[in-house]
């Protein structure tokens, strides 16, 4: 029986990776998973491990963040806009999730990045210049999304091994 258990984590670890693609937290579910698995089979892994994965995912929420207003700032946002591109990537991934099986969460992140910057900075900024920062928090937000998504798959790869009785 501990096989079809395993087997039934590892699927919810793999599926929980799929709410990267809605901008949900995927690596918080992964990280529940892993810590119900250790409690339900204390022997499988230390409680470090857990711990380590906790602060995997605080670093990739952080890091998602963090590079979105560290691109937009690189192209020369403002904080306001930087505030924006924040705002209008959370806004697009809600408004875009019924759209393309759920693809236009992301679509809708990334260009919801792009526009919040660029409304935020339209005011008191040529057009070129506000463009020019909204490429910013876009850019950073595609990376964000790829670190915070690498992140997750490194959780997943490393738990499968500790799961598998």
């Amino acid at each position: 029986m501990e096989y079809v258990w395993a087997v039934l984590l590892i699927l919810g670890l793999m599926l929980s990776q799929v709410l990267q693609i809605f901008s949900m937290p995927a690596n918080w579910v992964a990280l529940a998973l892993v810590a119900l698995w250790k409690y339900i089979y204390p022997e499988s892994m230390t409680w470090n491990f857990v711990f380590v994965f906790g602060v995997a995912a605080a670093a990739g929420e952080a890091l998602e963040f963090g590079l979105q207003a560290w691109g937009a700032g690189r192209y020369g946002a403002s904080v306001r806009g930087n505030v924006g591109g924040i705002v209008g990537a959370i806004a697009g991934a809600i408004f875009g999730a019924p759209f393309f099986l759920g693809l236009g969460a992301l679509v809708g992140a990334l260009g919801g990045a792009w526009l919040g910057c660029f409304i935020a900075e339209t005011p008191g900024r040529t057009r070129p210049e506000a463009m020019r920062a909204a490429k910013g928090a876009f850019v950073g937000k595609a990376l964000g999304f790829t670190v915070k998504t690498a992140i997750g798959a490194t959780m997943v790869i490393l738990s499968i091994p500790r799961v598998w009785p």
